[in-house]
Parts: structure tokens; C-alpha cells; sequence
């Protein structure tokens, strides 16, 4: 699924929109300063930016473009905000607003979202073909073993609602975001730290695939609390960068 020039047209309106709305983040207060409640110099205060485009509490923008933060892993926020940082991902509106900032405050932003525990709307209603959503069901749970893909929940856990700290859920994702990532990851414009395994998969889905796999995926409703899985002694069944070898960063410590 490649990302086509509408596209490209419409991130780079709503990239425009949320530079607004981030000036107007910013010079509201001086025109309220009157009736304005004092400053809290915390990470909930200093995160309104991110909500601007991803929602209150990082429920996901309104249109579905910008994706939920909220409950996400630790690990995988933090890798995300750095692949912006370090232009692994390419967004100009995330790589400029993250260019100069360093590792432990990208950590203090990802886990404060990662601790946010808030409800999922219900998914929109199915679209596409019956067939074409059995089709992506079984790609999601099954994979296909004679051209060696894996299913979906072999890493991102059997609820497909992720694994922690490092793989994020698969549920409660429109259609159109699932497919313009997985289109990205497909031609190059989203990479992570090799082993790139997403990229691998990716690039053994026909563009009908992906379809298919994003239409099922979007059309499962997400569970209550759909905290990611444990990790304890769960193996992937290919290579992944920035996992296991950053453990100990994304808690805090040294890299390893």
C-alpha cells in the first residue's frame, strides 16, 4: 500500500494545523494571563503539545491520522520518539519538535503516556468484503508459514494488544493509519533500528494484504483494559532491533 500524493497533501495540511494549534498552545497564556491558572512545571503540563495533534490524554486525534499514545508500552513510545528524533521516520512537524531533545526526556515522555489508562471508542463499522477481512484474520493469527511470515500475535501478543515494554498493541487503529504505516514500512519511509522486522514484514505483504490485515484489524473492538502482555521469556520468531539489547535504557538505566 504506498503512500500517494494525496497523502503526502494531507499530512502536510495537518501538519500545518498542528503547527498552529501548538502556537496557539503557546500564546494563550499571554493573552489569558489574567485569568490563566499559574504554570506547573510537570510533564502532564509540559505534554499539551503532544495533544494537540494526538488528542486529549494521547487518545488519538480526531481524524484518526494522529495515533493514541495513551497505555502504549514504555518501550516503544521511547523508540518511536527517538526513530523521529534520529529521522528513521520521517515527519517534519515530529522531527523538528524533537531534533534537540535528548534521551531522558523522550524516556519521561513515553512513560508518562504508557501510564495513561483511558477508554477506546468503539471501532467504525466494517467496510471492506467479508472475504477480504477472513483473509487478513488469518494473515493476523496465522501468518503464512511456506513464505516463512509470521501472525501478528507471535509479537504482538495473542489479545493483539501488545507486548512490554517494546511492542505496541494492534487494536483500536483506523483502517487508513494501519495502512499508511504498513505501506511506509513497505518503501522505506518508516525504519527502525536493525533488524528492521517490521520492514521485512511488510515487504512480504502484497499491497492486497495489507489491506486486508488493516480492515480486520480495525474493525476488532479493543477490551477494557488492554494493558500489553508480559514479556517474561517470550522469544519473536525473527530478529528485532532495539528490543531486548535496550531493556535496561527504556527503564532507565545504562544501555546494554
Amino acid at each position: 500500500m504506498m503512500i500517494g500524493p494525496r497523502f503526502a497533501f494531507l499530512r502536510r495540511r495537518r501538519g500545518r494545523a498542528c503547527v498552529a494549534a501548538l502556537l496557539a498552545l503557546a500564546v494563550a497564556p499571554l493573552a489569558g494571563a489574567a485569568r490563566a491558572a499559574p504554570f506547573e512545571d510537570t510533564i502532564a503540563q509540559r505534554v499539551l503539545a503532544c495533544t494537540g495533534c494526538h488528542g486529549e490524554q494521547g487518545r488519538a486525534g480526531p481524524d484518526g491520522y494522529y495515533p493514541r499514545l495513551a497505555g502504549k508500552p514504555a518501550g516503544y513510545l521511547f523508540n518511536q520518539l527517538r526513530n523521529f528524533r534520529d529521522e528513521r521516520r520521517h515527519y517534519e512537524l515530529m522531527n523538528g519538535l524533537l531534533a534537540l531533545l535528548d534521551d531522558a526526556y523522550l524516556r519521561e515522555i513515553a512513560t508518562y503516556f504508557a501510564a495513561l489508562d483511558v477508554p477506546y471508542p468503539p471501532p467504525a463499522a466494517p467496510t471492506a468484503p467479508p472475504a477480504l477481512r477472513e483473509r487478513g484474520e488469518a494473515l493476523v493469527r496465522h501468518g503464512d508459514p511456506a513464505r516463512s511470515l509470521p501472525a501478528c500475535t507471535q509479537c504482538h501478543g495473542e489479545a493483539m494488544t501488545g507486548r512490554a515494554p517494546f511492542i505496541p498493541g494492534l487494536l483500536g487503529l483506523p483502517r487508513d493509519y494501519l495502512n499508511a504505516q504498513l505501506g511506509a514500512w513497505r518503501n522505506g519511509q518508516r525504519r527502525a533500528i536493525e533488524p528492521d522486522c517490521m520492514a521485512e514484514v511488510a515487504r512480504s505483504l502484497a499491497p492486497e494484504e495489507i489491506g486486508a490485515v488493516s480492515a480486520w484489524l480495525a474493525a476488532q473492538p479493543v477490551p477494557a483494559h488492554p494493558q500489553p502482555a508480559g514479556d517474561a521469556g517470550a522469544t519473536l520468531p525473527i530478529p528485532c532491533g532495539g528490543l531486548v539489547p535496550r531493556i535496561a535504557n527504556a527503564a532507565g538505566g545504562a544501555e546494554r
